[in-house]
């Protein structure tokens, strides 16, 4: 599929046929780690519970996501996933745990688009998103919604563009952190729309749509497996979503391409990865339970109504769109400016 991202006055495509470098890296992404971890002995895994490390608060998009999936893996493995929330710095708490655990197959993470984002907000992390991770598999493919408060005045796209218009900086939009997808996707409508407005960065989802439901905050650009809830609820009203196609979960709710915008493009995911090293053995035995869990019909209900798109890719799929995906959001952040608040 071919993302068109909003750029000034002229739309800029930015997922193009990957190259062979590309492949490459992809390749190399999928395969870093000593050799002989792969011939090491993998019969009888897993003998004890496993931990995933969510790198933001529970109740968050990343952490609904990938639990409800855990929960139904337990069954295929014959033993627990136990969830491990580490929030903080836009996620690389968690991820840099990760990146230095033992890579038995007894920790992996869950985490957001915005893994293959950090490096470009974050120069001096402590550990590299792509080459210290093996991909397992992308869980999911997720829209983002606008919400406002119930009671705000802004109904439509138009309305916030107005109102953003004549009130320069007086709105500020909620993100789960710096340079998350949520953030981008505010960026993105500023430039779009020619409007200001203000970033105020969280630590995950949820302390986000507290704040934002409490009237702290004006708007956010939210991922829909936290913010339906409260769109169902009442509690916050949606205005549009940030795909080119309106979202199954939401069909009567316009894009904001259709609202004034029509190159506005944007969306999230959500994947598991494994510490560089980690037996190819192991990573293919947790990519086929995840898949068989995505399959299953308590996994498909709850992803449907959080407003989810179900994935389950390969380990090697999931490399080369862990790839692509970089490629793709170092235009975006570059484009929009986006930095560490």
């Amino acid at each position: 599929m071919t993302a068109i991202f909003f750029i000034k006055k002229n739309p800029i495509k930015l997922a193009k046929p990957l190259s062979t470098a590309l492949l490459l890296m992809a390749g190399f992404i999928g395969l870093t780690g000593p050799t002989d971890s792969c011939a090491q002995d993998t019969k009888g895994y897993p003998t004890k519970p496993i931990r995933m490390i969510v790198p933001y608060p529970p109740g968050g998009p990343t952490d609904l996501t990938a639990r409800v999936v855990a929960a139904e893996m337990n069954k295929s493995l014959g033993q627990s996933i136990v969830v491990d929330n580490r929030p903080g710095a836009s996620g690389m708490i968690g991820a840099e745990q990760v990146a230095k655990s033992d890579p038995d197959g007894y920790v992996f993470l869950a985490n957001a688009s915005l893994h293959v984002i950090n490096p470009f907000i974050y120069p001096d992390m402590h550990f590299d998103a792509l080459k210290d991770f093996v991909p397992i598999t992308q869980l999911a493919a997720v829209p983002l919604v606008l919400v406002v408060p119930v009671d705000s005045p802004i109904k439509t796209v138009k309305d916030l563009a107005e109102y953003a218009k004549k009130n320069p900086n007086k709105l500020n939009f909620g993100s789960s952190g710096s340079a998350s997808a949520q953030q981008l996707a505010g960026e993105s409508f500023k430039i779009a729309a020619g409007v200001q407005m203000q970033h105020v960065p969280y630590k995950g989802s949820a302390p986000a749509l507290a704040d934002l439901v409490g009237g702290q905050i004006q708007l956010m650009f939210d991922s829909m497996p936290s913010a339906m809830p409260f769109i169902k609820s009442g509690k916050l009203r949606a205005i549009a979503v940030t795909t080119a196609k309106r979202a199954k979960a939401l069909p009567d709710l316009p894009t904001i391409a259709e609202s004034g915008y029509p190159d506005f493009d944007i969306a999230t995911w959500y994947g598991y990865w494994a510490p560089k090293g980690t037996p190819t053995a192991i990573v293919d035995k947790l990519a086929q339970s995840a898949q068989q869990a995505l399959r299953q019909p308590a996994v498909i209900e709850a992803y449907a109504n959080m407003g989810a798109e179900p994935v389950g890719s390969t380990p090697a799929e999931f490399a080369l769109y862990n790839a692509s995906e970089t490629k793709k959001w170092e235009v975006i952040v570059r484009q929009s400016g986006a930095k560490a608040d």
